[in-house]
């Protein structure tokens, strides 16, 4: 089954012209093309459960599958925040100990000041999460540099139900499968696998390349598209 077809089939009548507009906004903006100085960026956030061994696990021997023992330790939440430019093949995953609104406004901060100082404007994908607005900014810093911080963000906002229009949730899938599918009982271990991770991937400049277009919702989605008599 599709994943569009999984998320989107309950959507309510009322919802659907709304649905529709941000969806083919995405779709436009993947399928347009980009400056150096207008680089387009999709951002997404996850967590991940701190959990340690109560007895360490026992490596493969011969003759011998890993053990591991299911009593276990939590150690707390990190949030997970990837930042991705999927033409570019460029990532920035950050681990903190919280995922508010200041949170977001720094992980901004370092997305316009620290990775792309000559850009003019990044276009950013994201959800519509409360915590992602340009008021973030302005809770976050001086009213001075948070408008200077605005001026330089174009934000489009995926529709509810549509998160898998967020090229970034493909990254941090793979993130999922390839670096955090295990117990890992420190913010300090997550830190560094994490960043292992990157340097891989940036290294490799693994890239997605959308090919679902407006053209295709038309066709393939066209029950959440409001009907007119003729």
């Amino acid at each position: 089954m599709r994943p569009w077809r999984k998320q989107c089939w309950c959507i309510p009548e009322r919802e659907s012209a709304r649905f529709v507009a941000r969806m083919e906004d995405i779709l436009d903006l993947y399928a347009g093309s980009h400056a150096d100085d207008e680089p387009l960026v999709c951002m997404d956030e996850a967590s991940k459960q701190l959990l340690r061994h109560d007895r360490p696990p026992e490596p493969v021997a011969a003759g011998r599958p890993a053990r591991e023992d299911y009593h276990y330790e939590r150690r707390g939440t990190q949030a997970v925040f990837c930042f991705f430019d999927p033409i570019r093949g460029w990532r920035r995953v950050d681990c903190r100990d919280s995922r508010t609104a200041v949170d977001w406004a720094e992980q901004v901060r370092l997305l316009l000041e620290e990775d792309y100082p000559a850009a003019r404007k990044v276009k950013l994908v994201c959800d519509n999460l409360n915590t992602h607005t340009t008021a973030a900014l302005y809770e976050a810093f001086p009213a001075e540099q948070a408008r200077a911080l605005t001026r330089r963000l174009e934000i489009h906002y995926t529709p509810v139900h549509g998160s898998w229009l967020n090229v970034a949730e493909i990254e941090l899938s793979v993130l999922a499968r390839q670096c955090l599918d295990r117990r890992i009982g420190s913010a300090e271990l997550l830190r560094s696998e994490v960043a292992g991770w990157v340097a891989e991937r940036n290294a490799n400049t693994s890239r997605v390349e959308w090919r679902f277009t407006t053209a295709d919702a038309r066709t393939k989605l066209r029950h959440l598209y409001p009907q007119f008599k003729p």
